[in-house]
């Protein structure tokens, strides 16, 4: 009976078909590791924020005199509401966790290179409407730290000339920060930007599809047809679409063997993220700062303004530039750089197993730098770490210029031609 029905819908909409193409049968590099759990651990984290979000939004009140209220009415009184608000504002960080994860094992293994530029071009695109979408939750619970680090990052469009200032209220809604601003953030963050972000994760997944997943070792698992012996291709059954083009070989169906593998990844997720929500929901003052347990308050300003850590390395940048406007630039630029990486990247050598010392070290210099960036965004403007901050600016910006200058003639190792097991 099931079956009949399956045939039924599949003569109207192709659903076994795409099942089959986009899962079961998809050829994966038999060479996956703990690395390539974060794309599937982004999607759970998506679907998470959605589904907590949806429900938040049936006890929020997006307005000045109410948002602040309407948080405490649902921690204190709405059936769960405490563990909805706690897995939203949670899981809002461990997004930005996992994706900075996911963008670091494409940078290791270059999976950003020819055929790929528009696979990373996507997800770039996904990592920016993220931090759009980041921002915008972040007012919503009109706490003081909200406010006032939205009047900073709002600010900072006054620093373009001529349309400066009407852009900035523009943006606000209003001559300063109000209710106003709070409402259309609630709609956008609510319904613009999560349709936007979907629509993304969706072309990040059929471009991925399309051009095959990379793996550890950078080698191609997809063949010319005809160019590999019938008796070395792989045993299993893949989708027409990927064999009627190429000889697809050292590839295993993503069903069942990485979707079990990513279960067992799931699990141990979501027993770091339990802890975090149960034992520790604020993070140390990471993920849900001091003051915004009160009030947003236009008269008091909190001690030290800072953003939420995961915006910390752009926010350090835009700091450590004493002029508002070429801080604005730099901040911006930082961003812009990684959308560039598949162009300052000259080599044709994908993984850093292959490649030279010195792609290794800069590599290694970038993360650090970036980690210190993060950090130094959520401390105090000291000239100590205006100093720091300064010097891990210069290692973030130097990354892409060095690579740009060595990739060309790299003296890199012998790529295999078949992935290694």
């Amino acid at each position: 009976m099931f079956a009949n029905f399956m045939a039924w819908i599949d003569k109207r909409l192709p659903v076994t078909d795409c099942w089959n193409k986009h899962l079961a049968q998809y050829p994966a590099p038999k060479n996956f590791n703990f690395w390539y759990f974060f794309g599937s651990l982004a999607m759970l984290v998506l679907v998470n924020q959605i589904l907590t979000g949806v429900w938040l939004t049936m006890s929020y009140e997006p307005s000045g005199d109410g948002a602040f209220a309407s948080i405490e009415y649902i921690m204190r009184d709405v059936d769960y509401g405490w563990l909805l608000r706690y897995m939203h504002s949670t899981g809002a960080s461990f997004f930005f966790i996992v994706v900075y994860l996911h963008m670091f094992r494409g940078m290791m293994y270059g999976s950003y290179q020819k055929p790929r530029e528009l696979l990373w071009i996507f997800g770039m695109l996904i990592f920016l409407v993220l931090m759009a979408e980041a921002f915008m939750g972040y007012l919503l619970p009109w706490g003081n730290m909200s406010y006032w680090g939205a009047q900073v990052i709002i600010s900072l469009f006054g620093a373009i000339p001529v349309i400066g200032d009407d852009l900035t209220q523009w943006i606000r809604g209003d001559y300063v920060i109000s209710g106003a601003t709070l409402n259309r953030f609630f709609a956008l963050h609510v319904i613009a930007m999560p349709l936007v972000l979907v629509i993304l994760v969706f072309l990040h997944i059929l471009a991925l599809h399309e051009v095959g997943s990379n793996n550890p070792d950078g080698t191609e698992i997809k063949k010319k047809k005809g160019s590999v012996k019938p008796e070395e291709l792989s045993k299993f059954k893949f989708h027409k679409h990927y064999t009627d083009k190429y000889d697809i070989v050292d590839a295993i169906p993503f069903h069942p063997y990485y979707s079990v593998k990513d279960i067992m990844g799931v699990a141990f997720f979501l027993f770091i993220f339990c802890w975090v929500m149960f034992f520790a929901p604020e993070g140390g003052g990471f993920f849900i700062e001091a003051p915004n347990f009160e009030p947003a308050n236009g008269l008091k300003t909190p001690e030290h303004i800072v953003p939420v850590w995961y915006f910390g390395p752009f926010y350090t940048i835009l700091r450590v530039v004493p002029d508002k406007l070429l801080g604005a630039v730099a901040m911006f630029g930082a961003i812009i750089m990684l959308f560039a990486l598949p162009w300052f990247d000259r080599g044709t050598v994908k993984s850093m197993k292959f490649r030279c010392t010195w792609h290794k070290v800069n590599l290694f210099q970038f993360t650090i730098s970036f980690i210190v960036l993060a950090i130094l965004g959520t401390k105090a403007a000291t000239p100590l770490n205006n100093l720091i901050g300064t010097i891990a600016s210069f290692g973030y910006f130097g990354f892409f210029i060095a690579l740009w200058f060595y990739s060309k003639n790299e003296n890199t190792k012998p790529v295999p031609e078949r992935v290694s097991k």
